[in-house]
């Protein structure tokens, strides 16, 4: 039985006419195993998530053709994204960098046969360089929409030079960026940049790989980023204090991710039903305050990039 679509608040991607649920899903860590899979993306799209978040690296394409087969009779209802820029050579192990036109007016053409569709809403460059031929890249999407294979494009990068160079020569509506309490390296020269450019950010990450979710506690021994497990436990704590009854820990740090208005969406990963309503339930929760922004922002300053340029 189809479950009502929940409202979800919905943004403008830039200035395309995307409107994007401000909570997506990062089909990421979906897994492979096809069933669950489909049903968690229905159970996402019910409850009025839109964004679905791929790329043709996940699982060497897998991702992909799971989330062809979770949209089918269901396109009208998705703002699909998926990335281009990561090649496999034969012979050669792992994958190569390869921003050429050549190669993203071939992979385009892969991707929308494994996502059984005839067109991507947004088509992302996943990385760059100051070393790349930016200028050819930029031509092969504009050239992708004019042809009417992709509707927009953006960038997946954290690299401020190169999305400084995106910024100047493209007309991308959008920038997936690392963003969340524990990494506010953008908060300083992404995001003041892109909104005054009218360039949206879609914020991966915004519970830092679950160190920032209610059961992260164990997750800060791994690490996260640079940071000590003892930065990572104050950062956590400073974050406790804003918990209340009505949004838990990793709730509040995907409202501190929404809180900049330069980020249209966040695109938290799920693995089970139980997390993406959790994610999902975000959207509900109080947003939070100036006087909230401003104690997490005092209790831990923000890391800065250094080797990203």
């Amino acid at each position: 039985m189809k479950k009502e679509s929940t409202s979800m608040k919905q943004n403008r991607l830039g200035t395309s006419d995307l409107m994007v649920g401000e909570i997506g899903l990062g089909c990421m860590s979906l897994g492979t195993e096809v069933k669950p899979a489909v049903e968690l993306i229905h159970e996402a799209l019910d409850r009025g998530v839109n964004l679905l978040d791929t790329a043709d690296l996940y699982d060497a394409g897998r991702n992909e053709e799971i989330v062809g087969q979770a949209i089918k009779g269901r396109r009208d209802q998705v703002i699909l994204a998926t990335k281009v820029g990561n090649r496999r050579i034969p012979g050669k192990e792992g994958w190569s960098w390869d921003p050429s036109k050549a190669y993203i007016k071939q992979a385009v053409h892969e991707s929308l046969k494994r996502l059984q569709t005839d067109y991507i809403d947004l088509y992302q460059l996943h990385g760059g360089t100051l070393d790349d031929a930016i200028d050819e890249t930029i031509e092969a999407f504009e050239e992708l929409k004019q042809e009417g294979l992709i509707r927009y494009y953006g960038i997946s990068s954290i690299r401020p030079n190169v999305i400084r160079e995106y910024v100047g020569k493209s007309s991308i509506v959008s920038v997936m960026n690392q963003y969340s309490v524990a990494d506010r390296r953008a908060e300083e020269e992404v995001l003041p940049l892109l909104e005054q450019n009218q360039i949206s950010v879609i914020a991966r990450g915004p519970v830092a790989s679950g160190v920032l979710a209610d059961s992260g506690a164990a997750k800060v021994d791994k690490g996260y980023l640079d940071y000590t497990p003892e930065q990572l436990q104050h950062i956590r704590q400073g974050l406790a204090r804003l918990v209340t009854d009505n949004r838990s820990m990793a709730q509040t740090a995907i409202r501190y991710a929404l809180s900049h208005p330069a980020v249209a969406a966040v695109v938290p990963g799920a693995s089970s039903r139980e997390q993406l309503l959790h994610n999902i339930a975000a959207s509900a929760s109080a947003p939070l305050t100036a006087a909230e922004i401003q104690m997490i922002r005092e209790h831990h300053p923000a890391n800065r990039y250094t080797q990203h340029r």
